[in-house]
């Protein structure tokens, strides 16, 4: 038994969970895990990590009447993560691992992306953690692929070994924009002469900017009347671009709208970016062959379920040409669990005390 920290850092919060956790009892299963304690706190009242740890373990300490010696850790981080050290994205925070080892007296300590983190979070989900929109054939020594839309868009793999999976990050994010559709075609004419760039990636259009991308592109072409409500958001919006502080997620708004069916524009809107989402999300497929599973994660999939199960999402995953009976094949699922990534993270620090036990 070992008694692990595990972390998700980003920019606005810092979630941290203290765990007991027991060895499994085959190599293919995850360990055996129990939350001890677990608390959230605003990442920008600290000045670093360190004193957020402390007093976690202080809380922690009181509540359960209880010391705790922690024999490894591991904190997935909002930003690159090179040998085990991060210049975080969107928080003046300089982490190595080895300086918070010597600061926090805990022996081995491992910093990994947070999508990392996710790809080893989808190996400890229940059943009700996700939602299953094709069954597949399921194959227990196939790779398993993971991506996931938020802020911008992030996928990885894992490849199943003596010892369980190792999760490898990707790039493909930032792959060409797979849309082949005429309005798609205009799409991407449109973000070229809008950003002067001369390629349009995958990200710009399958991610929380995007949705944003999408609405202005259907905007400028008169598909539909713009709202006043949706006018005026736009408007707030735009005049805070380039501000710390935005009172208004545009991207946010339009997906509530095109939910309620109250914004015909929001509604074509999130119509698009589920097709790419979902034509992305088969390329993925198709590439590495997930019959392990392919797992969508990330805020947008929680806050918009009804329009990821609703057909559009998965009509464009098989829409392969003669691929698409092996399409047909693989298993697909939406994490519905907000908190994968400090399950990733507790799952990585288990085995990082198994190798300095």
């Amino acid at each position: 038994m070992t008694i692990l920290l595990a972390g998700d850092i980003g920019g606005t919060k810092t979630s941290l969970r203290l765990v007991e956790s027991q060895p499994a009892k085959t190599a293919k299963q995850p360990p055996l895990q129990t939350t001890l304690y677990e608390n959230t706190y605003p990442s920008q009242d600290y000045p670093d990590l360190v004193p957020i740890v402390r007093q976690l373990l202080a809380e922690a300490d009181e509540k359960l009447a209880q010391a705790f010696e922690i024999d490894a850790a591991c904190f997935g981080i909002a930003g690159p993560v090179i040998h085990d050290t991060c210049e975080l994205t969107n928080l003046s925070w300089s982490l190595n691992a080895r300086t918070l080892e010597k600061q926090l007296s805990i022996p081995c300590i491992r910093l990994i992306n947070d999508f990392a983190a996710i790809g080893y979070g989808v190996l400890g989900l229940a059943d009700a953690d996700i939602h299953t929109l094709q069954a597949g054939e399921y194959d227990p020594d196939a790779p398993i692929a993971v991506l996931g839309a938020g802020t911008g868009l992030g996928e990885a793999f894992l490849i199943p070994d003596a010892t369980g999976y190792r999760v490898f990050p990707s790039e493909g994010s930032h792959a060409d924009l797979p849309l082949q559709s005429e309005l798609g075609l205009q799409l991407i004419r449109y973000l070229r002469e809008k950003h002067g760039i001369d390629r349009v990636s995958i990200e710009r259009v399958v991610s929380g900017m995007g949705i944003v991308a999408i609405y202005q592109f259907l905007r400028s072409r008169g598909n539909a009347p713009e709202s006043p409500g949706m006018a005026e958001i736009f408007h707030v919006w735009e005049q805070q671009i380039g501000h710390k502080t935005k009172t208004v997620d545009p991207a946010a708004l339009i997906s509530k709208a095109a939910i309620a069916g109250t914004d015909p524009l929001s509604e074509e809107t999130m119509t698009i970016f589920i097709r790419a989402y979902g034509a992305e999300a088969g390329n993925l497929a198709l590439k590495l062959l997930p019959f392990g599973g392919l797992y969508v994660a990330g805020g947008i999939v929680t806050k918009n379920l009804p329009l990821m199960i609703k057909g559009d999402f998965m009509d464009s995953f098989l829409h392969k040409g003669r691929m698409t009976p092996l399409m047909q094949r693989i298993p697909v699922h939406l994490v519905l669990n907000s908190k994968v990534g400090l399950i990733g993270a507790s799952l990585h620090a288990a085995s990082l005390a198994c190798m300095t036990a």
